[in-house]
Order: C-alpha cells, then sequence, then structure tokens
C-alpha cells in the first residue's frame, strides 16, 4: 500500500456517523412498517421510492447512474485511472415484509457515505469506486434470495429470474418493467477489482462478545427444499382416525426429522422451516395439503449435502408409509463460501489501525456477496445487532456501531482503490 495512502488512515478517514444514521432514518421513512420497522419488498412501489432517493443522493455526491437488465443499480465516482476496474461497494435496499431499518440499507448507504466523506477530505483513489444497490436480496416476494446478483454471477439465467412468481402470481420480469426499474445493461458484463459489503450480524455474537467488528472470514452454506404434501381433506369429527390422510400430521413429522438432522450436525449447521402454507387452513378440516420450505445451512459443503439427502429420504418415507404424495424441489441455495483473503485482511487491518475490538465470524445468512465472491474478491465486514435480532420490526443498532462499521469498511475500500498520486 502507497505510503500516501496509509497518510489517510488515521482520524482524518472517518466518515460522518450523524450523516450516516439521518440517511438511514430518512431511508426508513419510504416503506413503513406497522411496528417501527419497514416493508419495502421488492419490486413495490415504496422499492421505486426507495431508489428514486438513493439516486438522488448520489447524484447530489457526483455520482453517475447505471441500471442493468435485472434492476441493479450501479453509482459511479470516477477515479484517476478511467481504465482501472472498479472498487465496488454496497448491499441492499429491499426489506422483508416485517423487517428492520438496517439489514442490507447500512450497507448501501454506508457506502454512499464513504463517497460523500471522501469528497469532504478531497481524496481522489486511482480505481473508480462504484456504490451498489441489488435487486431482491431478501427473496421474500420472489424467490430465491440473492436473485439479481446471482444472475450477475451466472448462477441464474435472467429469463428464469424474469419467471419467478410471487404469491399472487405476478412475474419479477413484469414488475421490474411496471416500476421503471428495468436498465438497458447487460447483466453481468461489469469487470471488478473487489467487492466490499457492510451488513449488519444478524445474530448474537458480536454483541454478546462485546466486539465492534466481525471480519467475515466464510459464508455459510444453504439449502432450500420446498416439499408439497398431498392428503385429502376431510372433516374432523366424522372420518375415522385410520382413515385419514393428513398432510398436516405428515408435515410435523417431517419437521421433527429436520430438527434432529440439524442437531445431529452440531454446532454449525441449523435447519427448519419458515414458510408454511396449510390448505384449506379451516379449523374443522384435516388439511389436505401442506407446502413448505426447509432451510438447511453450514459453512461445511459435505455436511449441507448429507442434511439434504437424509430430510428428502425421511420425508418420502413419512409419505409413503402414510399414504400421501410428495413432492420435493430444492428452489434455492448456496455452497459455503470463503472470502479473498487479501480483502479480509484489509478489513482486519482496518479495524486494527483504527482500534475497534474485532474478531473472525462465519456469515449464518445469506448476502450479495456470496454470489460476487464467485466472479471478484470479495470481503464482508460486519457490526453488532441488539439481541442479534434481524428480519423484525425491532431490529435495532447503534450510531456508533454503525460508525464502526462504515469506517472500517472507508479504510478497507481506500486502501483497495488507492490514493491517487
Amino acid at each position: 500500500m502507497p505510503d500516501k495512502t496509509m497518510s489517510f488512515a488515521g482520524e482524518n478517514l472517518r466518515i460522518n456517523p450523524q450523516r450516516l444514521w439521518d440517511s438511514l432514518m430518512d431511508m426508513a421513512q419510504i416503506g413503513p412498517g406497522v411496528a417501527g420497522g419497514n416493508n419495502r419488498q421488492t419490486l413495490t412501489d415504496d422499492d421505486a421510492k426507495g431508489r428514486a432517493l438513493f439516486q438522488k443522493w448520489c447524484e447530489e455526491a457526483g455520482m453517475s447512474m447505471a441500471v442493468d437488465q435485472m434492476g441493479n443499480m450501479f453509482m459511479r465516482r470516477e477515479g484517476s485511472d478511467p481504465e482501472a476496474l472498479p472498487v465496488y461497494v454496497g448491499s441492499h435496499l429491499d426489506t422483508q415484509p416485517t423487517g428492520g431499518k438496517y439489514d442490507g440499507v447500512l450497507g448501501v448507504l454506508a457506502g454512499l457515505e464513504l463517497v460523500r466523506s471522501m469528497n469532504d477530505l478531497g481524496i481522489t483513489t486511482k480505481h473508480p469506486i462504484v456504490v451498489t444497490n441489488w435487486t431482491n436480496e431478501e427473496g421474500t416476494r420472489f424467490a430465491p434470495a440473492m436473485l439479481a446478483s446471482g444472475v450477475f454471477a451466472g448462477m441464474h439465467t435472467q429469463d428464469w429470474a424474469y419467471d419467478r412468481e410471487d404469491a399472487d402470481g405476478k412475474k419479477f420480469g413484469d414488475e421490474l418493467n411496471r416500476i421503471g426499474w428495468r436498465g438497458e445493461e447487460t447483466v453481468g458484463d461489469r469487470k471488478m477489482h473487489a467487492f466490499f459489503e457492510l451488513h449488519i450480524e444478524q445474530g448474537p455474537i458480536l454483541e454478546a462478545e462485546e466486539k465492534d467488528i466481525g471480519v467475515v472470514t466464510h459464508g455459510q452454506g444453504l439449502r432450500w427444499i420446498e416439499m408439497r404434501v398431498t392428503g385429502k381433506d376431510a372433516h374432523t369429527g366424522s372420518t375415522p382416525m385410520p382413515m385419514r390422510k393428513n398432510a398436516g400430521l405428515a408435515m410435523a413429522r417431517i419437521l421433527e426429522k429436520v430438527d434432529e438432522i440439524a442437531l445431529a450436525h452440531a454446532p454449525d449447521a441449523v435447519g427448519a422451516a419458515g414458510h408454511i402454507d396449510v390448505y384449506p387452513n379451516s379449523r374443522n378440516v384435516i388439511p389436505g395439503k401442506c407446502v413448505f420450505t426447509i432451510d438447511f445451512r453450514s459453512p461445511d459443503l459435505a455436511v449441507l449435502t448429507e442434511m439434504e439427502s437424509q430430510a428428502k429420504a425421511a420425508a418420502q418415507k413419512i409419505c409413503d408409509d402414510m399414504g400421501l404424495t410428495i413432492e420435493m424441489e430444492t428452489v434455492g441455495g448456496f455452497d459455503p463460501v470463503t472470502f479473498d483473503e487479501e480483502c479480509v485482511g484489509m478489513i482486519r487491518a482496518a479495524a486494527e489501525r483504527l482500534g475497534y475490538s474485532h474478531r473472525n465470524i462465519v456469515s449464518g445468512a445469506g448476502h450479495d456477496a456470496c454470489w460476487i465472491n464467485r466472479v471478484a474478491p470479495t470481503a464482508m465486514v460486519m457490526c453488532p445487532c441488539v439481541d442479534g435480532l434481524s428480519h423484525n420490526e425491532a431490529e435495532e443498532i447503534t450510531m456508533e456501531w454503525a460508525r464502526a462499521g462504515a469506517d472500517v469498511l472507508f479504510h478497507a475500500v481506500v486502501e483497495k482503490a488507492g490514493i491517487a498520486e
């Protein structure tokens, strides 16, 4: 790293924490939830409003915008060498239906804040810097999660992504067009010097150990297995027990096996079902159909594969024994991730340089960085969140936690981008 860059590495190279916090609170006014959080699901009218506000802020900071055919937003700050590959930084602006104000949004707005702070300090980097908002990271409306970054990294085709449907049968491609955020740029054509993502931990480790910074070395692998169990609707009062074809009971037995399988691969593996639909969902009707998605995660690919295999075999046997039918499809997932050693080292060195306490951590959640790691050197930095709570309107962080994460991000990005001569 040139000495000139390191001369910026002290007190001067800090973001403006109040400005970052104000931006977070202003963005939270778009798509407010019912309990203090946010419901700004992807490709809704509120998503479009959030994108427009982000665009306005970035253009006021001197950045230019490009949008690709998946709606990914790329806000560019020029470097001294226009031929140099850009350093990318960002996350996502979409939220869960009952999401918090920080999940994803912190990483996008911290990217904006570091550009604003570079403007304040008169810093020019050799490599351009591009602040990115990835479309549909959450996957709550259109499965799978990290859909647009997955297309960017070549994990999904664009046509397949466009055909994803929400619960109302609306297609991703149609909704992207409807809100006016389908760009013309070919997805995945961009080349990156590196990608950095700041995110709240979404777990309790950093807060419990009183660490300011999580240096993310790996990401857990994930498998989403959708199961459709079909039995027969029948009256709960007049159908004899031996003659029932109870899809709800089969689902309960399958979910018990899921818990057993995850516990057998403890401590790093986890498993549960979060999305469950029961039909007809009436008090006096035995369920004739259940649709649910099993979520398995592990940092070990062999373990992840084994858990998926065991769950499918157990589910098939349960349904066969009960005279029910079952359909199973792996509808989402990714293999465990090892982040770029050099970029991870820059994050660790930044935390040490700034005097922030830190520890290595494995991300238990999926992030856009997990896909981008396949096409560019990538690393993540995490900050604590209160009680480890996320995907909940009560999700909370402190301004100081946000500042620490953004400061570390600032240092790592500037180091990778290089100070202009």
